[in-house]
């Protein structure tokens, strides 16, 4: 797993209490301060979730942002929300990770680009949005300190954690596997040969590697698929977007494909309770130890 998709990403809140939905704020400034208020996040963290966030407001309206010390304390511009759904959306915030780049070591901007893709999906949950404008952006380049695979002890306790059947499906395949996470995720339904334990990791099997697991992560899938034959084996909780592609959509349930940021998000937030240091582990940390055990 390549270090910097494991940038830090905070544990996105879930749906606002209540029967009914909360309307969608005018302004981006507005929608940011929501997403806060409800982030699980240090006091220290969200100030620096702020100015992240802030600093994309440039970008989204087509202006450079200021550089240097000027640019904590500028005034933003006043954005639509809506303007994250404008097709000119992801063009601006990639022109703007580029110039970014040039200006900040990439540990900085990749938090950044967290940040904001963190705010992104709590905002289409809310329904606020429908696309992802940071669907195409990928994490800058850098050299980054090797994170340690999962020990034993640490995979025991991690498979004793109360969580649901997707998740415990997931990180069993995903440690079985040891496959990119981005391949386990993109698993169909129809690709999973339960019987023998093995799907191809792309959907042409012909010069694909393929995925294996053992029988009893083999069971786990079939009590999750419960009869499913068609759509992603990992979906989210909620109704697929409209614009969400066919194939990344459940045709029983109508539900998507579970994003690499939503399956980080749960990762962590079930394994804090288990990390001394309260930050939780990541699912490159699991894939290792998959990867280790394999060879050992």
């Amino acid at each position: 797993m390549c270090p910097r998709r494991e940038t830090a990403i905070a544990q996105r809140p879930g749906t606002p209490p209540g029967p009914w939905p909360v309307a969608a704020p005018v302004e981006y400034a507005v929608a940011v301060d929501r997403y806060l208020a409800d982030a699980t996040l240090g006091e220290a963290s969200r100030r620096v979730y702020r100015i992240s966030l802030t600093g994309w407001a440039w970008a989204l309206v087509g202006q450079r942002a200021p550089h240097g010390t000027g640019r904590r304390g500028a005034a933003p511009p006043v954005v639509p929300l809506a303007l994250l759904d404008g097709a000119e959306a992801g063009h601006r915030l990639a022109a703007a990770l580029a110039d970014r780049g040039a200006q900040a070591d990439p540990r900085t901007v990749n938090r950044e680009l967290s940040a904001l893709r963190s705010a992104v999906g709590w905002w289409q949950d809310q329904g606020w949005i429908s696309g992802d404008p940071t669907a195409g952006l990928r994490h800058l380049p850098g050299q980054a300190a090797p994170v340690p695979a999962l020990t034993g002890d640490q995979i025991a306790d991690l498979f004793r954690v109360q969580a649901t059947l997707r998740e415990h499906a997931f990180w069993r395949l995903l440690y079985d596997s040891g496959a990119h996470v981005d391949e386990v995720l993109g698993l169909d339904a129809w690709r999973l040969d339960l019987v023998h334990g093995t799907a191809p990791a792309s959907r042409q099997p012909r010069g694909s590697h393929w995925i294996r697991w053992r029988a009893s992560t083999g069971e786990l899938l079939g009590l999750l698929l419960a009869g499913r034959s068609a759509g992603p084996v990992f979906l989210t909780d909620r109704k697929a977007p409209a614009r969400a592609a066919r194939a990344d959509v459940c045709p029983f349930t109508g539900r998507a494909r579970m994003s690499y940021r939503r399956a980080a998000e749960i990762f962590g937030a079930a394994t804090r309770p288990l990390d001394p240091a309260g930050r939780g582990w990541t699912l490159g940390q699991l894939r290792q130890a998959g990867l280790e055990a394999r060879s050992g």
